[in-house]
């Protein structure tokens, strides 16, 4: 009874397995190559990831940096 339990487990994630790689590959096509620059030039990644950085920190300090309102004891 164990062993048909087992079988029935297996055959299971066996489908959801399939039926998730069939999904996958139809949704997501495989990537494109980066689009170059006119110039020849490839973006720059990591000046990219620091600029970002930069803005989420600086938006961070900002909302830091209001006062909260404080509700009215009444």
């Amino acid at each position: 009874m164990r062993t048909l339990g087992l079988i029935g487990l297996v055959l299971a994630l066996v489908i959801v397995g399939l039926t998730m790689k069939k999904q996958l590959a139809t949704v997501a096509p495989a990537p494109a190559a980066a689009p170059v620059a006119g110039d020849g030039s490839a973006p720059n990644v990591r000046a990219q990831s620091q600029q970002i950085q930069q803005q989420i920190k600086q938006q961070l300090d900002a909302t830091m940096s209001q006062p909260r309102p404080m509700p009215d004891d009444n």
